[in-house]
C-alpha cells in the first residue's frame, strides 16, 4: 500500500519484510532477562525466578507453566517490536491446543507481535478426548478457585473428539 515494507507506528520504525523472527517463549525469556526455565523444572524454582525478575505473581496460577507465561507478558512482550512469532506456550496456557510430542509440558502454538501487541494467534487443534477432558476438570478447579479466564466443561466437544472429530486448525 505504502509502496514499502517499512512503516512507522507511532515513532518506531517497523519492518515488515517477511523475514519475521521466530523464538520459543522460554528462549525469548532468556534472551531477555538472562533466565533459562529449560533449567526451572519445578513451581518452586519458577516462582523464586519471577521473585528474583520482581514479577507480581498472580496468586491462582502458580504453576512453572503459568509463571513462565507471566514473565512472558511481564518482560518480555513489550520488547517485541519488529514482527516476531512466540511459539511452545505452556499447557496451562493453552487449554485447547495439542501437546509438542518432544516436551508435552508445551503445546504446538504460536502468536505474532508486532510494536509490542500480539497480533494473532493459532495452535494445533487438541483432538485426543482423555487430555482435553482432563484438561477441562483444570480448567474448573481454577475457576473455582476464583480465576475468572478458566474455561468452563465442554462435555459435547469431548465426546465429539471421541467419535473421531478432525483436527483442525484452531486460528
Amino acid at each position: 500500500v505504502l509502496g514499502t515494507t517499512k512503516i512507522t507506528y507511532q515513532g518506531t520504525e517497523i519492518d515488515l519484510t517477511p523475514s519475521w523472527k521466530r523464538i520459543s517463549m522460554i528462549d525469548s525469556i532468556k534472551e531477555v532477562t538472562g533466565v533459562d526455565f529449560n533449567k526451572i523444572e519445578t513451581d518452586e524454582d519458577a516462582k523464586k525466578a519471577a521473585e528474583e525478575l520482581h514479577v507480581e505473581l498472580d496468586e491462582l496460577k502458580l504453576t512453572r507453566g503459568e509463571i513462565i507465561n507471566q514473565i512472558f507478558e511481564a518482560k518480555v512482550e513489550e520488547t517485541l517490536i519488529q514482527p516476531t512469532f512466540i511459539y511452545d506456550y505452556p499447557v496451562e496456557v493453552s487449554p485447547l491446543t495439542k501437546r509438542k510430542p518432544s516436551d508435552p509440558r508445551l503445546t504446538e502454538r504460536f502468536e505474532i507481535f508486532i510494536g509490542a501487541r500480539e497480533y494473532g494467534n493459532a495452535y494445533s487443534e487438541l483432538n485426543d478426548p482423555i487430555d482435553q477432558r482432563d484438561r477441562f476438570v483444570e480448567q474448573i478447579k481454577q475457576k473455582e478457585a476464583g480465576d475468572e479466564e478458566a474455561n468452563d466443561m465442554d462435555e459435547d466437544f469431548c465426546v465429539a473428539i471421541e467419535y473421531g472429530l478432525p483436527p483442525t486448525g484452531g486460528m
